[in-house]
């Protein structure tokens, strides 16, 4: 990248002088309590990452804390479990609404710890408030059913009942969104929850349990605590009170928890990592796909479970999408999330810079071209420009690892067999995408593509109503849509006589 280009990426840094005295007061949550630093418990920093400076101290729960949150999910759940589901449901809106009036306040400390763009956060805040509708709604339809019995004076029902405590485990890269899908889905069940955020990005997580207990959700039901991380999951899914567990994170950490809640027999929701092909055919509407994928590899800085992050171009097309991708990445103005015109801030991490620049290399190694960016940006906090790499090997670790950050791999295909075969060789299935104007193309690349989720044509992940989840790797079970409910509930037969 020369000069000019780097003073146009990196655009204006957005003074955070102020900002830092508006960061959250950050806590525990337990039993309606916020509780701060003290009576022994360990603290860690919490750093802007558009600048590397200190904004706050997160406190860690010390096991006595855990204990108690355990037992406050457990002693609320006896009451919470029989709430009609319209009074649970009045509750969710109540914090749906209390989002939105809060939203601009969330949003801001969103952008202070973990880097994304305002406007981006804004919009996480506002379109996640319908997860908690959305679970007000259809928490009101956990139906049961009657089957006809094989004998006279007798009635056979089917019956969901909420399965307990549950521990939830939530990442950093989207601390609202992901938080409140399990919140809203295990209130909603009739469940209660103690959950851990990720302690690099707890500002969100905190106002979330400041907004439903304005909500007038009842003490105990919701819990959060912080501390380290596989310290404090195995204390929680080791406790007796906890049946069910929810994980959003790495397939690593996810395989580890995974064996734990097995050998205790609790269940668990997990949804993990992902290395999302999206296949361009010629016959597409070629800018049109190369200006969405554009938008989306570099949402969050490519720090997106669901990033495209693995684009494969029919040979045909592949110049004139490289003209249209390539222009949509070089107008990316990268800078601190508060600046009004940055489009792309920080990476959350230092060792995620570390990690692209290794992904590079690697790739270049391996003869790849990088066709922009491909370093680190010179300026305080964590900044990786939004780079593009082409001639790049199935066998790179760009094409095999999750990159999990601002860098897209194009690379060309011939055959939609073969294409289909490249983009199922990993052990990810979490989310694919296919762009073409051939109704058989189309429904070759939705029924080949092996993944949870599969899009044609445009970006249609993450509404509500619509399940969230990944085969093989990238998990077990769904969030959003009817689906959700599914591992928040116990089914139970009751065979009786009249």
């Amino acid at each position: 990248m020369s000069e000019a280009e780097r003073l146009n990426a990196v655009g204006a840094p957005g003074g955070t002088g102020k900002a830092v005295e508006d960061y959250a007061e950050l806590a525990l949550f337990i039993n309606g309590r916020f509780i701060g630093s003290g009576e022994g418990r360990k603290s860690q920093e919490v750093v802007n990452p558009a600048t590397g400076e200190t904004i706050g101290r997160l406190p860690h729960a010390t096991v006595a804390d855990l204990d108690e949150a355990v037992r406050a999910a457990s002693a609320a759940f006896a009451d919470w479990r029989r709430v009609p589901a319209v009074e649970r449901g009045q509750i969710l809106r109540r914090a749906a609404e209390l989002a939105r009036e809060r939203a601009p306040s969330i949003a801001r400390g969103i952008t202070l710890d973990q880097g994304k763009p305002l406007a981006e956060a804004l919009g996480e805040v506002n379109a996640c408030s319908e997860h908690a509708v959305w679970h007000a709604e259809e928490c009101k339809r956990i139906y049961g059913r009657l089957v006809p019995a094989r004998q006279a004076g007798v009635r056979q029902l089917v019956e969901r009942e909420p399965i307990g405590v549950v521990a939830a485990f939530t990442p950093w890269n989207f601390p609202f969104n992901q938080a409140i899908r399990k919140i809203a889905a295990a209130l909603g069940a009739g469940c209660t929850i103690v959950i851990k955020g990720a302690e690099e990005t707890p500002s969100a997580l905190v106002a979330l349990a400041r907004l439903f207990q304005d909500a007038g959700l009842p003490d105990g039901c919701l819990n959060v605590v912080w501390g380290v991380p596989a310290e404090v999951s195995e204390h929680l899914i080791r406790a007796d009170a906890v049946r069910k567990i929810s994980f959003t994170g790495s397939v690593a950490v996810g395989k580890q928890l995974a064996a734990l809640s097995g050998s205790l027999m609790k269940r668990a929701t997990l949804e993990l990592g992902g290395h999302s092909p999206a296949i361009v055919c010629a016959d597409a509407d070629i800018d049109a796909a190369a200006t969405l994928l554009a938008a989306q590899k570099f949402r969050n800085a490519g720090q997106v479970c669901i990033s495209p992050s693995r684009i494969y171009v029919e040979r045909a097309a592949h110049d004139r999408f490289m003209d249209t991708f390539l222009d949509r990445v070089r107008g990316i103005r990268v800078g601190d999330g508060l600046a009004p015109d940055t489009t792309m801030g920080p990476l959350t991490h230092a060792r995620r810079v570390r990690q692209m620049t290794e992904l590079v290399e690697d790739a270049v190694n391996r003869q790849a071209r990088v066709e922009c960016g491909g370093e680190v940006l010179d300026r305080p906090g964590y900044f990786f420009a939004p780079t593009v790499v082409t001639n790049i090997p199935d066998s790179a670790y760009l094409m095999t690892l999750e990159p999990f950050g601002p860098i897209a791999s194009v690379t060309t295909f011939t055959a939609t067999e073969e294409v289909l075969t490249r983009a199922n060789s990993l052990a990810y299935g979490l989310a694919a995408m296919g762009f073409t104007s051939s109704p058989k193309t189309s429904q070759a690349l939705s029924q080949g593509l092996q993944a949870g989720m599969v899009s044609i044509n445009h970006w249609g992940f993450g509404a509500a109503e619509t399940p969230f989840g990944g085969i093989r790797d990238s998990g077990w079970g769904s969030e959003g849509g009817i689906e959700s409910f599914d591992g928040y509930l116990n089914t139970k037969l009751v065979s009786e006589t009249y």
